[in-house]
């Protein structure tokens, strides 16, 4: 099977010319639906803002950051339901000590309202331990200093340092906020190739919970105190000791795809967490060497937080999986 690949010369990819970082986000403007008559104005923000904390929406309140119609107004105030709400936001020194950096990034699609991207392998969502800095998180800030005003700079789902392809950001509250309800509600849609080891059934679902091994506390594991996980799987096409496979989330559990397809003797080549002694032993030869997990997000769709649109982009396969798949394709066992 030949796949497409995409060649990205990322010194050559925008980041956009930057921006004054000192201007404050912009405000955000709200309305007050109907069925939220009755509550507390922390409430509604609260329903209306489920990424932020009750606390933060209060402090925001209490200094008069959050007007409704126009005036002021205390947690206590109770709406009704039509009323606008305009939230001036600012930089909190808790979110935003994360400074910008001009590092490459490929841009699929950019509006005010969102930005896709197709994440390289080995570059790091979020700033963590022994990953301080030249993570995603760095380079969006530079791309756009108003993601400063955003939790997490817009970030709504990770990729793992080392999988490849599209990942969406929210550029504004609002936008976020719908983002997260629909990953609440299943309704994105991310489609994912893994090159696994062995062969399992043409298609299938692995449905476990995933939760953090209780012993080996970096990784993950199926355990029974685990968030619901659910990862649909069909094969592409399958040779000797090995398949390449396209993978549908339903859930995003913290290395979800990777924990499911080990836990089903199929764990990806090429990684070191989850293949194993015995499954590193019977790697084909051609990939033995091949310095990441197989993983790419390929396909992402959503509804547009604005438009209402339904959107869909695809990544192809960069070329070092598509040359894993190639070099597979032509190996065949000894004898």
């Amino acid at each position: 099977m030949t796949l497409v690949t995409r060649s990205v010369d990322y010194s050559a990819t925008r980041p956009a010319p930057p921006r004054p970082s000192g201007d404050p986000p912009r405000p955000l403007t709200l309305q007050v639906p109907a069925n939220l008559a009755g509550l507390r104005l922390d409430q509604a923000l609260a329903r209306l803002l489920p990424d932020h904390s009750r606390s933060r929406l209060q402090d925001w309140i209490r200094r008069e950051r959050v007007l409704v119609d126009g005036a002021t107004a205390q947690p206590r105030h109770k709406v009704w339901g039509g009323e606008r709400i305009d939230i001036h936001l600012e930089r909190n020194p808790a979110d935003n000590a994360d400074l910008p950096q001009a590092l490459p990034l490929t841009v699929v699609f950019e509006d005010d309202a969102i930005l896709v991207l197709d994440k390289p392998a080995g570059m790091v969502v979020h700033p963590g331990s022994g990953n301080r800095d030249r993570t995603l998180l760095n380079a969006l800030l530079h791309h756009a200093p108003e993601l400063a005003g955003v939790a997490r700079a817009g970030i709504v789902h990770r990729l793992d340092k080392d999988t490849s392809g599209l990942l969406v950001v929210a550029k504004t509250l609002q936008a976020q906020t719908s983002l997260v309800r629909q990953l609440q509600a299943r309704s994105v849609k991310r489609d994912y190739l893994a090159v696994v080891l062995g062969v399992p059934a043409r298609t299938g679902k692995v449905e476990a919970p995933v939760g953090r091994h209780p012993v080996l506390r970096t990784r993950m594991a199926v355990v029974a105190t685990g968030k619901p996980a659910v990862t649909h799987y069909r094969v592409l096409c399958a040779g000797a000791g090995w398949s390449l496979l396209e993978c549908s989330l339903e859930t995003g559990r913290t290395h979800q795809i990777r924990v499911h397809l080990a836990s089903i003797g199929h764990p990806l080549l090429g990684d070191p967490t989850y293949l194993g002694r015995s499954g590193s032993r019977a790697v084909p030869p051609p990939a033995r060497t091949f310095p990441r997990q197989a993983l790419h997000a390929t396909r992402l769709a959503l509804t547009h937080p604005v438009s209402a649109a339904r959107l869909t982009w695809e990544s192809a396969a960069p070329p070092d999986f598509a040359a894993l798949v190639a070099s597979l394709e032509e190996h065949a066992p000894a004898g």
